[in-house]
Formats: structure tokens, C-alpha cells, sequence
């Protein structure tokens, strides 16, 4: 009975039963379906269009559609769809999320909702979070697309305009969130319509959507080009601030991630530096780098937070662990740790372009999702993107146990306590994956095992690829595997290995391609592959008999959803597994959010340090503390969408506007009133309503027209005298026209639009990034607003509303004076650009120039060195 009524006010279990009603639809119709011959069910992706066009919906088609894309499925990959994978591609096709749990197929899923809505012929984006798996599923799914007659797309990195806009006009595109988000921006920097490579944005499925949408959410795109500020205070103040006393000088809240000068460090800054007073506004440089250097000294941490590698800095990823090749921390943080790190500090870079994945995704017409991990954010997912999560069941039941958190008191006991669990289980040859939150962890971790000589792998989740190979045989008998969290998300950990992995990898090991067509080689992938499913069913068994794959965490992470995927790395589609946290109340999580109550726990009952303490009630205790954090995280990135809607709407008028210069034929209309609000803005500016005559500028006004837009004019104050505002307006308006006829008569017509044109975007685009630095700049001082009893997000929008209006003048101003006196030359200059993107290749490579650089010459790098003291020295 209690079941019964639990179920009733279950929201979930409702959106289940009407699911279940459809697809019983959906099977209906399959003994119809699988009675077809190939030519027929590829006949029905016509049958399908043209039914659209005469007015039915893409929801009337969906019974047959998904039976469709089923059987076509069954025949061409050997893979039938289950029931709740159904389930699954209904949720999706609904713009919603669905939750499956690790193993339940959702690759195969997406391409239900997929193939339904390409038929619309408007783009489908199916967006993955590295390129091997976007390369994998565009090739592996892609047969079933390609035998109903629809064109797949890939997009992945290095590939030129041309195979990228080919790519977007397929039916179906794979790639990263990091590609599509950086061709948005792309496009909206293009000086020639030849160059834009993205049409509408209709219609995206988020692989991992939990790490694409809110993992990576404070973390916006941007592409930029160098400033030209200069380096060397940053080596000043690396040297200044280790000089300064913790909790003396200088607080740290590392809860709240910041760090704060005390009244007594203020003074021994400016003694330091020998001014008098540092927050005086001709310092304020100053005190920008020496919180930037704070920073970098009192809470960023090697190899926690980023690497040195090559002589250069790389960001490690919090919630993946991965390099993050190629990007950098903003607002010069990252040049401050450069120079705390003694390595080569870059220019800092002024931003070009940029926009958060919040902003970039709900752009879509219909957006949706699907991870294992889901419901914990439901309500950030609902709030931010307006997507509810509807949480699938599995085809299988759960049978995985999860055993309560150990506590021990100090971080090696609990590290010596993680080593004896894992030589336990490996002497009975019980596989065991092991997740760790950071590179350094499971360095210690390695060194440790290595001591007691049980063989292991590391994954530092560098090459996706060679990671998915070595995470999908983390399953086989007696397999020790140390990763950080997330590390091979994407690939299934089958027990007694892969033998699909197993067999590519002897392939490539006898010097052959395992996807290279040539029939020998095939048959020697078909007899490797035979040969290892027999090893790995033999290996099967034996693991399930042992328990299945154990999983150890040796830290809580900050949010219950990244324990969840580690969690859901054993257990797939029924198989046994079990999983168990490592804490110790040393580790961040304990020491900043939740360990108060337990240390005078242990304290009371004289616990000793390598005593472990486990119950139910501190695994509850710790999960209050991740909710807290949670509760806090979401906070700050509803704070930071608040400011960026700010900026976002401004981002669309502009984009908007600019794509309309962009595609335009003819502009002169456009031209011509920005000819007229200049004219009118200048004789409002000098000659003011309301104002006696006689206190008019007539000569400041005649000098600004000359700026502006009558150059060279023969003027003067006296051509003026008793006339009223309107008759000089209009006396300089049928002037300015009058000269801008004379100069398209001059240049001729065509060329006169494509001047325009050029010239409105390349001032667009200077004013554009001025502004975005301004932006920064403003919110920046924005917050101690508060202390004047204001809100700062509306002083905020106030303010960013003035000077988006004063930047649309300007660039009306601008536009107009450039029209006037610019001259025509064919060869348009490159931008030098840089995108702070995941690099899949590893760190960049030197770039190779073609002209000569002279010994004497400054060194093309930008290091303000000569050549011959620089990149020159080899030579």
C-alpha cells in the first residue's frame, strides 16, 4: 500500500507509465516494420518528409519512426533497441533530459530522436565531450543514418572552413560542445559570408550533459588576440608577495576562494613599493597585480589546480583532471602564476570574442540531454535551461552494493588504508578501479602500490583514445586502475575485458589499421576477435563470481554527482559490483564544509589515526556537506549567468545586426541614417534645445562637421548667424549627403557597397571588443555598489545600458568618418587570433615562419628579446 501511494505522488514514476503507453505503440508496429525489405524501409525516410510537408507533425510520425530507425538498426549494427532505451529517445525528442545509468546504451538511444528530427531537414547537432568520441559515434552510428538515406557530419578539430560548413550541412553533425561553440563565435567575426560555416541552430543532444552544462558552465569561450600590456610587474610581485605572513599580511577564505590584504599588509606593500598610498587611483595597476599575485601564491596549487610542463603552465581540469591544453585563467591570474613558477610569462590577451555554454545552448530551438547523473542539478537544469530530468529505468535491475564511507582521521592513514584494500581484493583477482581527484593523488597512489609491487595502470586522462582503451579492460580478472574521476567517461567497463579493444590493439600491434577495409585485414580482426571473446567470457565468469568490479574512491569530490559516475562505472546492465569512499578529515571537502562534528566525535571516543570509523550517519553527514557546496556552486553560476544575460543581450543585437550587414546586398540605406543621427547627434551637441543662440558653438560645431563628415568644407560661423537649429541641420545634412554621392560617383557603386560594408565590420568589431573590456572592467568594481545600499546587478544593467548606447555612437561616428576618407586596398590583413580551447593533440606546436627573421631582429615569439638571444639561440 505504501508503494502504491509513494508511486502516485512520484512525478517520475507517472512520466514513466506514459512513456510505457507509447512505447507499446512503438512495438505494435514491429512485426509490420521487420516484415520490409531493405529498399522498403529506406524508402520510408521519403514517405516520412513528404508527410511532413502535407502538415502532419514530427509527434505523429514518432511510433513509426522509432520502429524504423529500430529494425534499420537490428539489421545494419546487430543492436536492438530495449524498451527504456525507447523511453530514453522519447525524453529526448521532448527537449528534456534523460538520466540513464552507466551501460544502458544511450549512444544507441540518441539516434531515435535524431533521425526523427533530421527529417525536418533543418540540422541535427549531437554534441559529445572529446573528439574521439565524437569521431567514434559519427562513424559507428552513422551507418544506420546513412542506410536511411541522410548525410552525417563530424566536426572536430583542424579541419578547414570549407569541411566544416560541408559538415553542418548534413542531416546529422557530431562534435564537441568546444568546436560548436567556437564556429558560433567564428562566424560572428567573419568579414565575407564565404567565410560563415553554421546555419540555424535548431536542434542539439548533449552527450553528458551534466559536464557540458554545468561543469564547464563558469568556464566561457573566448577567443583573443594579444594585448599590448607589459610583463614585468608580474615578476615584481612574485617576488614581493612570499615576502608577506599568512593570517598577519593577508586572510584566505578558501571556502569562499578568495584572499584579502590586512590593514597591516596594506602598509607593508606600500613600504615594499614605496608609495603612499596604494589604493590611489594612479595605482590601481598595482593593486590589480598584486591580487592577481595572492592568488596565484595562496590558493592556486601545483598539481592540484595546474601542471608546469615544457616551461609552460597548464590549467588541470577540477572536475575531469585533465591538461587543459592551450587554455588559460583570465584577468592576468595566469601570467601571476607564471612568474610565481619562474617560467616564461606571457603577453596578457585582449578578448575578440567570447560566450559562456549557458548562453550558446539556449539558442537552440530545442535543446536536450542525457547522462547517468542528472537529478542531483535538476533544478539548476530547470531554472537555467528550462529542462526537466525524467530519470529512466534500467533494462536490467541495480544490483550493485554501496557500502558506507570509511573516515579515518589523517590522509595517510587513509591512503595506507586504500593500498591494504586494494591488495586484498587483488590477491583474489577481483578487479578494482580506483578514482582519485587529482594528478597528484594518483601519483602518491601509484608510488605506493608500486612498493608493494601490485601491477596497476595510471590514467592522467591526457589522449582520449589510448584512455578508452585502457578503461574499457579495467573489468579484467586481477586489473588494478588508477584514474582521476571522470577519466574515459563515454566507454562501458564490460567484466573479463573488451575484446573489440583487445583485438584492434593486436592488429595495430602487426603494424595494420583495424578499420582499414582490405578483406585480409578484416579477416584478421574477425579471427583476433574471436579468439578473445572466448578469453574474455572465460574471464567473465570468473569476475562475476568474485563480486564484479569494485570500485574505491579515495576522496569525496564537492559534488555528489561526480561520486555518482564513479559509482556508475560498476554495476552495468545487472552485472555485481560493489563501491566504497576512502575520507579522511583532512581532505578539502571534510576539513572546509563537514568535519567539525566528526573530529569531536573521533576525539570523545579516543579513536587513533589509523582507526577507521564507519556508519551510515557519516555518510550522511558528508553528503550534507556536498549538498552545501552544491547549494553554494549553483549560486555562484546563477551570479555569473545573471551578469553574462547582461551582456548577452547585447551580444545578440550586434551579432544579429552584424550578420545583416554581413549578408546584405546593399547597405547604402544604412549608411545614409547613420549619416542622419550623426548630423543630428553633433547639432545637438553644440547648438542645444533650449539654449539662447548666442551660447551656441557654431565654430566647435563646423570643426567636428569637418571631422566627421564634411571634409574639407569651406564653412564658416557667420553662414550661420539667425539661422534656427532645424535650418542648420538640414543645411548640413543635404551637404553630407551631397559629398557621400560625389564619393560613391568617384568609386563607382559596387565598390562603394563592399566599402561599406568591410568598413561597418571592422569597426563593429573594434568597438565591440573595446566594449567587452570595458564590461569586464565595470563589473570588476561593481560589487561594492553594495556598500552604497545598491544592487549591483542593477547598477550593472544601468550602466552596461549607457555604454552600449555610447559604443552604437561611436560606431556610427566612426563609420561615417571612415566612409568619407578611407582608401581601397585589395589585400585585407589577417587577425592573429587564439582560442582558449581543450587541446585533443597535445600542447601546441612552435609555429613555423616563412620570412626570414634577422640575429638583431626582436624575436617574432613576442618575448621583447632580440632573435639571436631568444627562439635564435639554437641557430
Amino acid at each position: 500500500m505504501l508503494n502504491i501511494i509513494r508511486n502516485w505522488l512520484d512525478d517520475n514514476s507517472r512520466e514513466v507509465k506514459r512513456l510505457q503507453r507509447m512505447v507499446e505503440r512503438i512495438n505494435a508496429l514491429e512485426p509490420e516494420v521487420s516484415a520490409l525489405a531493405d529498399d522498403d524501409l529506406r524508402a520510408k525516410t521519403g514517405v516520412f518528409k513528404e508527410r511532413l510537408e502535407r502538415g502532419e507533425t514530427l509527434d505523429d510520425l514518432l511510433p513509426e519512426a522509432f520502429a524504423v530507425v529500430r529494425e534499420t538498426s537490428r539489421r545494419v549494427l546487430g543492436m536492438r533497441h530495449f524498451d527504456v532505451q525507447l523511453m530514453g529517445g522519447i525524453v529526448l525528442h521532448q527537449g528534456r533530459i534523460a538520466e540513464m545509468k552507466t551501460g544502458e546504451g544511450k549512444t544507441l538511444v540518441a539516434t531515435l530522436p535524431v533521425y526523427l528530427n533530421a527529417l525536418t531537414g533543418r540540422g541535427v547537432h549531437v554534441v559529445t565531450v572529446n573528439d574521439y568520441l565524437a569521431r567514434r559515434d559519427s562513424e559507428w552510428m552513422g551507418k544506420i543514418y546513412r542506410f536511411l538515406g541522410l548525410s552525417v557530419g563530424l566536426i572536430v578539430h583542424g579541419l578547414d572552413a570549407a569541411e566544416r560548413r560541408r559538415a553542418y550541412g548534413a542531416d546529422v553533425t557530431y562534435g564537441t560542445n568546444n568546436e560548436f561553440g567556437f564556429d558560433y563565435l567564428r562566424d560572428n567575426m567573419a568579414l565575407h559570408p564565404d567565410q560563415l560555416v553554421q546555419r540555424e541552430l535548431y536542434y542539439a543532444i548533449v552527450d553528458e550533459v551534466d559536464s557540458i552544462l554545468i561543469d564547464e558552465a563558469r568556464t566561457p569561450l573566448i577567443i583573443s588576440g594579444q594585448a599590448d600590456k607589459a610583463t614585468d610587474l608580474y615578476h615584481t610581485f612574485a617576488r614581493l608577495v612570499p615576502r608577506l605572513t599568512r593570517d598577519v599580511d593577508y586572510t584566505v577564505d578558501e571556502k569562499a576562494h578568495t584572499v584579502a590584504l590586512t590593514e597591516e599588509g596594506v602598509a607593508r606593500v606600500e613600504k615594499m613599493l614605496g608609495v603612499e598610498n596604494l589604493y590611489d587611483d594612479r595605482h590601481m595597476q598595482l593593486t590589480h597585480h598584486l591580487n592577481q599575485a595572492l592568488k596565484a601564491h595562496a590558493l592556486m596549487k601545483r598539481d592540484r589546480d595546474y601542471v608546469v610542463k615544457d616551461g609552460q603552465v597548464i590549467i588541470v581540469d577540477e572536475f575531469t583532471g585533465r591538461l587543459m591544453f592551450g587554455r588559460r585563467y583570465s584577468d592576468g591570474l595566469h601570467q601571476a602564476i607564471e612568474a610565481k613558477e619562474g617560467v616564461r610569462v606571457e603577453r596578457e590577451s585582449q578578448t575578440l570574442a567570447t560566450i559562456t555554454f549557458q548562453n550558446y545552448f539556449r539558442m537552440y530551438e530545442k535543446l536536450a540531454g542525457m547522462t547517468g547523473t542528472a537529478a542531483t542539478e535538476e533544478e539548476e537544469f530547470r531554472k537555467i535551461y528550462k529542462l526537466d530530468v525524467v530519470v529512466i529505468p534500467t533494462h536490467m535491475p541495480m544490483i550493485r552494493k554501496d557500502l558506507p564511507d570509511v573516515v579515518y582521521k589523517t590522509e595517510r592513514a587513509k591512503f595506507n588504508a586504500v593500498v591494504e584494500e586494494i591488495a586484498r581484493r587483488h590477491a583474489t583477482g577481483q578487479p578494482v578501479l580506483v578514482g582519485t581527484i587529482s594528478i597528484e593523488k594518483s601519483e602518491i597512489l601509484s608510488q605506493m602500490l608500486k612498493k608493494r609491487g601490485i601491477p596497476h595502470q595510471v590514467l592522467n586522462a591526457k589522449y582520449h583514445e589510448k584512455e578508452a582503451e585502457i578503461v574499457a579492460q579495467a573489468g579484467r580478472l586481477g586489473a588494478v586502475t588508477i584514474a582521476t574521476n571522470m577519466a574515459g567517461r563515454g566507454t562501458d567497463i564490460l567484466l573479463g575485458g573488451n575484446p573489440e579493444f583487445l583485438a584492434a590493439a593486436e592488429i595495430r600491434g602487426q603494424g595494420y589499421d583495424p578499420h582499414d577495409p582490405d578483406p585480409r585485414v578484416q579477416d584478421l580482426y574477425r579471427a583476433a576477435l574471436e579468439k578473445y571473446k572466448r578469453v574474455t567470457e572465460e574471464e567473465h565468469q570468473r569476475v562475476v563470481a568474485l563480486g564484479g568490479l569494485h570500485i574505491i574512491g579515495t576522496e569525496r569530490h564537492e559534488s555528489r554527482r561526480i561520486d555518482n559516475q564513479l559509482r556508475g562505472r560498476s554495476g552495468r546492465q545487472g552485472d555485481p559490483g560493489s563501491s566504497q569512499f576512502f575520507s579522511s578529515l583532512e581532505d578539502d571537502l571534510m576539513r572546509l564544509f563537514g568535519s567539525e562534528n566528526i573530529a569531536g566525535l573521533m576525539d570523545r571516543l579516543g579513536i587513533e589515526e589509523d582507526m577507521p570509523i564507519e556508519h551510515n550517519l557519516i555518510t550522511r553527514s558528508i553528503e550534507s556537506a556536498q549538498k552545501r557546496v552544491e547549494n553554494r556552486n549553483f549560486d555562484i553560476r546563477k551570479h555569473v549567468l545573471q551578469y553574462d544575460d547582461v551582456m548577452n543581450q547585447q551580444r545578440e543585437i550586434i551579432y544579429r545586426q552584424r550578420r545583416q550587414v554581413l549578408t546584405g546586398e546593399n547597405l547604402q540605406e544604412v549608411i545614409r541614417q547613420m549619416i542622419e543621427e550623426t548630423v543630428q547627434r553633433t547639432v545637438d551637441t553644440y547648438c542645444p534645445e533650449g539654449v539662447h543662440e548666442e551660447e551656441w558653438d557654431l565654430a566647435g560645431l563646423l570643426r567636428q562637421a569637418e571631422q566627421l563628415y564634411l571634409p574639407g568644407h569651406k564653412l564658416a560661423p557667420e553662414d550661420f548667424q539667425d539661422a534656427g537649429r532645424q535650418h542648420i541641420r538640414d543645411r548640413l545634412l543635404a551637404m553630407a549627403l551631397e559629398t557621400y554621392e560625389a564619393r560613391e560617383a568617384e568609386l563607382g557603386a559596387e565598390l562603394m557597397r563592399e566599402l561599406e560594408r568591410l568598413v561597418l565590420l571592422r569597426i563593429v568589431d573594434e568597438k565591440w571588443m573595446d566594449h567587452l573590456d570595458a564590461m569586464d572592467q565595470l563589473r570588476e568594481g561593481i560589487g561594492l555598489r553594495a556598500y552604497g545600499q545598491k544592487d549591483p546587478l542593477i547598477e550593472y544593467k544601468f550602466e552596461g545600458y549607457e555604454m552600449f548606447q555610447n559604443m552604437i555612437a561611436s560606431i556610427q561616428e566612426d563609420v561615417v568618418r571612415y566612409i568619407y576618407r578611407v582608401n581601397v586596398v585589395q589585400t585585407p590583413r589577417q587577425r592573429q587570433t587564439v582560442e582558449n580551447r581543450y587541446q585533443e593533440e597535445g600542447p601546441p606546436q612552435p609555429v613555423r615562419r616563412e620570412q626570414k627573421v634577422g640575429r638583431n631582429d626582436p624575436c617574432p615569439c613576442g618575448s621583447g628579446k632580440k632573435y639571436k638571444k631568444c627562439c635564435g639561440r639554437a641557430s
